[in-house]
This record gives C-alpha cells, structure tokens and sequence, in this order.
C-alpha cells in the first residue's frame, strides 16, 4: 500500500505507561526506522517522548481515545506542534490473538502510515473547558433531582401525600412548609397557611394531604435532604455563572439559537459546548446527525434490512436534543409541535422525539453555519404541502357518509 506519512508514530495509550512505534519511511537523507518505546505517562515523561519523536522527524501522531488519560497526552503533544490524531477503539481493532502493547501500537502506527485512520472530531481548547462545565452542571442537576426524588420518599413513608397536592414539593411554598416540618411544626393548618399563589385554591385538600406521622427520625432525614440541596444549588449558580463567562466569545451564537423552539440560554450553551460554531468541520448536517447519534442506523445484508435503530453517538448531545425536543413539541405553533404529533401516534412517543430532535439539530447546523436567526415554518406545514391529499382525503370520508361534496375554494384558500 502507499505510504502517505513519512515519519509518523502509534502510541497505546494507559494510564501508567505508554507503548510507542515510531515508523519512518523514504524520508530523504534519513534511514528508515522502526523503533518500539515505552514511556510513562508524567509530565515530564510526555515531555522525553515529544523530544523522542521531534528528533527522528515525526509529523503525526495516532492514538486510541482511552477514557480520559489521553487528554494530557494530545494536549502536550498538540502544543508541540504535531498532528495528533485520536482515533475510536472501535475503528482499528487488530487481528484477534495479536494483543500485546507493543503490537496494538505497531497496528495502529501502520495504519496511520497508509492514511487508514479517520480522526475523532476534537473541538478547540475554549470549547472542550466550556464542555467540562456544561456536562458537570448536569451531573449537579440531576443529583438535585435525585434528592427530591428522596424527599419525596421520606413523605410517603410519613404518610405526608404534599406531591399529591402540589406539582413542585421543592417549590416555594413546599420548601417553606418542609422547613415548618423539620422545625417540628405538627398542625396541618399552620403549614398550609404557607401555600402561595394557585396552591391556596386546593387548600382543604392541602390541609389533608399535610396529616401525617411525622416522626424524629424523618425530620432528620429530610433536613440532611434539603441541605443537600439548598448546596447543590449554591454549586449550579457557580457553575452556571462560570458558564456564561466561557460562552462569552461565542455570544453572538445565542440568540440566534434561542431563536429555535426549545432552546434557551441553557440549552444553547450546551449544544455549542458539544458541537462547536464552527460547522465546516461536518461536510453537511447528515454528517453531524449521524455523529450524534440522532439519525436513523443502516444495516443491510443480502437485499434485507435488518434493523434502523441508531447508532452509539454522542450521550451527551442526544440527551439535551431529545430535551430540547421535548420542549419544542410543546410549544404552540410550531412546526416541531405538529412533526412529534404526526409521528407519535403511529411511531412512538421515543422514536417521535429523536426524529423532531434530529431535525432541530438540522436547523442548528444550518442557523450555526450561515448565521441567521430560525424561521419558523408554522404548526399548519403539513397540511399546506399536502393540501391536495387532505381535500381527497376529508372529500372521501363524508362521501362515505353520505354526503354530497363540492369543493369551493374561499378567498383565503392556499
């Protein structure tokens, strides 16, 4: 095969040591090489191995994405000044009964020298510290969620039925009520006395559902609880306004993705820290589609297809589509609003939200790419680019009832 890199290297990559072939062909005035080293992985370890490599000549570097220990590596070697590729484990498994260290970096550095390795989409430094903070931030949100979920159960086990009553136990006056509880407040009608806004409007059955057994040891439970969260908030506003300070030289991308239904300030910040701004490094939106998982898999064998089920992309992207989905298919007059209600019902409420999340990510390439605020199509899109098919279809039906039916079109007719 034709060699496409001269002087390159494979690294096998672990967290204590690293195994690498430095490979070096037809390189004018210099021999050719194939050397096997092992380094450790310290800084100053990474620091010997750059020197290693800058002295034979080598251009580029491959290694597998091995949890998070090649962070360090692609950062001091990408500093460097070498062409670091990362490439999935998935794509460049060997030939079974060959696993060694020293033969996994021998297969991967012959691949990289026939050019046979694709690279990993590895964003810039200021979006990868922005990614860090967007992913934590979740991780905190959903532990709070977790904590509610144990407030509630200390509840039920008290007999208190407040998420029977009230949509948001944690909300202002639940949290409010909750701390009369853990104070040792025991008379119903004091605590629902608390109750703010349309809550006051079921204050009887408040009043039932605050009737319980309350006893010392739940008290205690449920103030370690809501310490747990009142800290886990204090945590999300940190994050959050650390957040908005790394976003910051990617601001003019905001609102132009606010203006996709669905996506706030949040979310925003979310997706531009999983994709980017810059969108030429996807040749168009199938390729970021099927890069995040959300586009439909393919899986064909004699003439047969097997399954459409998607591919393993990215979780972190796919999460916050499919919320932004969700969002979306509730928002009035939206054109994503009536694509979940035309595919839920005969697809599947699942597979109805990874379609309508898919075609917002279609729309984020293309408000990314050109920079221009969404358009909105209007809840009304189906029926206006099959208006023919519905006048044939509705005709048919109250045909078959036994009406007569002319179709008269009126002056606002499309």
């Amino acid at each position: 095969m034709e060699v496409v890199y001269r002087c390159c290297v494979g690294l096998d990559v672990h967290k204590k040591s690293i195994s690498a072939n430095l490979l070096r062909r037809g390189v004018e005035g210099q021999g050719d090489v194939d050397e096997v080293g092992t380094y450790g992985t310290m800084t100053r370890d990474l620091l010997a191995l750059s020197q290693w490599l800058k002295q034979a000549g080598c251009t580029h570097v491959a290694m597998e994405s091995t949890g998070v220990y090649w962070k360090p590596i692609y950062n001091i070697l990408d500093e460097e000044g070498f062409e670091v590729i990362l490439v999935n484990a998935k794509h460049i498994k060997n030939v079974p009964g060959r696993k060694t260290d020293v033969q996994d970096c021998q297969w991967i550095a012959q691949l990289l020298q026939h050019g046979l390795l694709k690279a990993s989409f590895i964003p810039p430094q200021p979006i990868r510290q922005l990614r860090d903070l967007t992913r934590q931030r979740k991780k905190l949100v959903e532990q709070k969620a977790s904590c509610v979920q144990r407030i509630q159960k200390v509840l039920e086990d008290a007999n208190i039925k407040l998420s029977s009553v009230a949509s948001d136990v944690v909300g202002k006056s639940g949290w409010e009520m909750l701390r009369q509880m853990v104070g040792g407040e025991t008379d119903a009608q004091k605590m629902a006395a608390l109750a703010r806004g349309r809550l006051r409007n079921k204050m009887q059955e408040l009043v039932y559902a605050l009737e319980g057994r309350v006893t010392e040891h739940h008290r205690f439970l449920l103030r370690q609880h809501m310490r747990q969260i009142e800290f886990l908030e204090e945590m999300i506003g940190d994050y959050e306004q650390r957040i908005d300070e790394q976003v910051r030289p990617f601001f003019d991308y905001i609102p132009l993705l606010d203006t996709i239904p669905g996506i706030n300030k949040t979310a925003a910040a979310a997706v531009i820290a999983e994709i980017g701004t810059n969108m030429d490094q996807f040749p168009d939106e199938r390729h970021l589609g099927s890069w995040a998982g959300m586009c439909p898999g393919n899986n064909e064998s004699a003439g047969k297809h097997r399954s459409g089920k998607t591919r393993h992309g990215s979780k972190w992207l796919r999460t916050t589509l499919v919320e932004i989905a969700w969002a979306a298919s509730r928002t009035k007059g939206s054109y994503f609003r009536a694509q979940y209600r035309r595919l839920a019902p005969r697809r599947g409420k699942k597979r109805a939200l990874i379609a309508v999340g898919h075609s917002i990510l279609t729309v984020v390439y293309h408000v990314m790419k050109n920079k221009v605020p969404y358009k909105e199509l209007g809840e009304d899109f189906f029926y206006k680019i099959n208006s023919d098919r519905l006048k044939k279809h509705y005709a048919k039906r109250l045909e078959s009832l036994g009406y007569e039916v002319i179709l008269k079109p009126g002056a606002n007719a499309a």
